[in-house]
């Protein structure tokens, strides 16, 4: 890794990404891949996890039909995968480490808003649960029409618009390949967070952290100044 100064500049709205970046989903969704592909006698082929991560429920559920060359179980495998989440989400709602906190100093200087392929009330229950929904200005998520998932730029570009922010203002926080090539095509800022990306997905972003209880982020949050991390 290297050095790089980042954020002498504090962000009009900051938009999160949900699902592994303020929430701990990814391992529900995975289960919840598993549990759906075993009611049809199916199992997932090799790397199938890392594919479908920040994909839209629906593109994740025709990923696993045509894969399983089962394109005919297309609807029944989408139904049942997101079933499988919100039961999962439910039965163990957890925040990702230093989310609760960063969500709290970020919105004292900005407005906040979350973009993200879940579900409306899956996202707001999961919010609402960590007791963090009250922070968000705005919750966009797909519309199955002019909004479309991730990676399409829609989301970030809808957020900063509610947010009456400049995309080019805006600072998102996403931990997936998916939602960083969302974020970049709408021309936002990008904090990525989770495990190091490798080179290619990493020049996409201003900054990479492994936690968003990194210690710099924290002091960048709560002083705005100007930091150094590891990028």
């Amino acid at each position: 890794m290297t050095h790089s100064p980042l954020f002498s500049w504090t962000p009009a709205a900051v938009v999160f990404d949900c699902d592994g970046t303020l929430m701990d989903t990814e391992r529900h969704w995975q289960d919840a891949r598993e549990r759906a592909l075993r009611e049809y006698g199916l199992t997932a082929a090799p790397g199938f996890a890392e594919r479908a991560k920040g994909l839209h429920y629906t593109e994740c559920g025709e990923m696993m039909a045509a894969e399983s060359d089962r394109p005919d179980l297309t609807t029944e495998l989408t139904s049942a995968l997101l079933a499988h989440f919100r039961a999962l989400v439910s039965a163990h709602p957890r925040t990702m480490p230093g989310a609760p906190e960063l969500v709290a100093e970020a919105a004292t200087s900005a407005p906040l808003a979350v973009a993200s392929n879940c579900p409306l009330e899956v996202v707001e229950a999961c919010l609402s649960t960590a007791g963090l929904l009250a922070y968000f200005d705005h919750i966009v998520v797909p519309d199955g029409g002019a909004v479309r998932p991730k990676p399409a730029p829609d989301v970030y570009l809808t957020a900063a618009r509610l947010c009456g922010a400049e995309p080019a203002d805006c600072l998102a926080v996403e931990d997936s390949a998916c939602g960083v090539r969302a974020a970049v095509q709408a021309g936002l800022r990008v904090l990525g967070v989770g495990p190091w990306p490798g080179e290619d997905l990493a020049e996409s972003v201003d900054l990479w952290v492994e936690r968003l209880d990194d210690p710099a982020v924290t002091a960048w949050a709560c002083r705005g100044e100007a930091i150094e991390l590891a990028h």
